[in-house]
């Protein structure tokens, strides 16, 4: 298949979100006097994950994801606190960082001269854009579709039916959606009709409900599928 336009998703597809986030967290726990241990992280995961899973199942808005994340962790610990303020604070600290995983690069400054690229993430406009300036990927995609402007999220065939509507020429038969979750990547792909890529770097379970048009374990292996020889 002869794929001119790439849909990729950003957080642990082009950007390292798990070290940025432990990074972020470490720090932002620290500013208010709080050890960031590993029994802390996991009360924190588990409610994020929640409220993420909430909101993605459209049961709650964003912004009660972002606004109760850490006011709800904290109350698990048997304390109160402001969790806006935390959060503005925790924004802050994320949309600093800009870890890529390994060839993310290369790859994006590769494709962009033989393909079009674009970003769908779940992620917040404004902390999105500046961690892909940061990284110095920005420049290479034509268009940034996140959920926060559009109004409804991955897998949502709204979210997949917004961009298919605002990219220029945009044919299905030629784009290919590349991403490392199963239930956002992939399933809004197969919702969509758009062919999918997924990136299994952790060596997850497989699905039998949810299956992608590729598999791979790198982002290098994506040179193939997109007609580019990779160079190591």
């Amino acid at each position: 298949m002869s794929y001119k336009i790439l849909l990729f998703d950003l957080d642990d597809t082009l950007l390292d979100f798990t070290a940025n986030e432990i990074y972020s967290l470490n720090k932002l726990f620290h500013q208010h006097g709080y050890t960031f241990s590993d029994e802390l992280f996991g009360v924190y995961n588990s409610v994020n994950k929640q409220l993420w899973t909430d909101y993605e199942n459209g049961t709650i808005a964003l912004e009660e994801v972002l606004n109760s994340r850490f006011s709800e962790t904290l109350l698990k610990l048997g304390k109160t606190v402001d969790g806006i303020e935390w959060e503005n604070q925790y924004r802050e600290l994320l949309g600093n960082g800009h870890q890529l995983m390994d060839g993310a690069f290369e790859l994006c400054q590769s494709l962009s001269v033989s393909h079009r690229l674009f970003v769908i993430t779940n992620g917040i406009t404004k902390t999105q854009i500046k961690r892909l300036k940061h990284a110095g990927l920005y420049r290479f995609f034509e268009d940034i579709f996140d959920s926060q402007s559009i109004g409804f999220q991955k897998p949502s065939k709204e979210f997949f039916d917004y961009v298919i509507g605002h990219i220029k020429d945009f044919e299905i038969r030629e784009a290919l959606i590349i991403g490392d979750s199963l239930n956002t990547d992939i399933k809004g792909g197969l919702l969509s009709g758009i062919d999918t890529c997924w990136i299994n770097s952790r060596l997850q379970k497989c699905s039998a409900e949810i299956q992608s048009t590729y598999t791979i374990t790198s982002l290098t292996e994506l040179c193939a599928i997109c007609g580019l020889e990779h160079n190591a």
